[in-house]
């Protein structure tokens, strides 16, 4: 058993669903289930009941979970313990996120980067992108992780993934029959969205105005779970990033392709002030190492 299984496990035994558990590891569906199937050929039982809705553990998977977090959670601890007795750093770091970037997962990242540097004061603080970039410029934010890649300026950019755009709708709506909407489709439409201090409503409202389509924006949000009960409620549709679709709670609406060819990606960055505390550097090694990790074991599932 190989830790990189370990991790396909426990997302999938979470999230109950291929296509959102690879999304969580950063990897293809594919080699995630190519790591589900390796797994299960070495204990020599099945992990998992598939059905086209959901995935759910067997006995056999329900009595292997704990053991699963274990380990991965033992793993971590070591290579945290060797990263805390070579690199003794001090001082604060002051970090900023939008809500649930899918891309990086936020409270992990900054779990295990206290538990590698102890000494390290971390401030964290949550708000749009807008928002968050401002004060990286200000100062007042050492690093943020951000879903824009306007109004930044000469910060120091790291990209760290994209996501395609989905227009999510009730199950009842006129919308929901379709595979995929033209942008007519949604002329005079009354919609869920963030407000403007999200990187999400900055996209959303550029794509209206440049292709001078009319949109009513009847609720304005700060919180995905809202969007979401919102929109399930009848209140309105909403165009949000992929992984968002693919929340629990968005288990009832239609996702709706966009517009292959003129819709843009969503991308998140993480961003770094001009005098940012020389820790910020070594969150950034953090994240990278782990992207590089994810991608080679990927590489190898593929290669056989």
């Amino acid at each position: 058993m190989e830790l990189r299984q370990m991790e396909y496990f426990v997302a999938l035994a979470d999230e109950q669903q291929f296509t959102r558990a690879a999304a969580v590891c950063g990897v293809s569906q594919s080699g995630l289930s190519a790591g589900i199937r390796a797994l299960e050929e070495e204990l020599g039982a099945s992990m998992f009941v598939r059905s086209t809705r959901r995935v759910s553990p067997t006995d056999a998977g329900t009595a292997f979970l704990p053991f699963a977090r274990e380990m991965l959670a033992q793993s971590a601890k070591a290579r945290d313990a060797v990263v805390r007795a070579t690199h003794q750093l001090s001082g604060a770091l002051r970090i900023g996120a939008e809500q649930c970037l899918g891309v990086v997962d936020v409270p992990p990242l900054l779990e295990r980067f206290h538990r590698r540097h102890p000494l390290i004061d971390i401030h964290f603080t949550q708000a749009g992108s807008h928002e968050l970039a401002a004060s990286v410029r200000a100062g007042d934010l050492d690093v943020a992780f951000v879903a824009t890649t306007e109004h930044l300026g000469a910060l120091q950019r790291v990209e760290l993934g994209r996501r395609s755009l989905v227009l999510l709708a009730p199950a009842d709506d006129p919308l929901a029959t379709g595979r995929r909407v033209s942008w007519d489709d949604l002329n005079d439409r009354e919609f869920i969205d963030f407000r403007a201090a999200w990187g999400v409503r900055t996209l959303n409202d550029s794509l209206f105005a440049a292709r001078g389509i009319r949109r009513r924006v009847r609720c304005t949000v700060d919180d995905i779970h809202t969007l979401l009960d919102l929109v399930d409620r009848g209140l309105g549709i909403a165009i949000v990033p992929q992984h968002v679709a693919g929340k629990r709670e968005a288990a009832r609406l239609a996702t709706i392709a966009l517009p292959a060819d003129s819709t843009p990606d969503w991308t998140v960055s993480a961003v770094v002030a001009a005098a940012a505390d020389p820790s910020s550097q070594h969150l950034l090694e953090l994240i990278d190492a782990d992207r590089r990790t994810r991608e080679a074991a990927e590489q190898e599932l593929i290669t056989g």
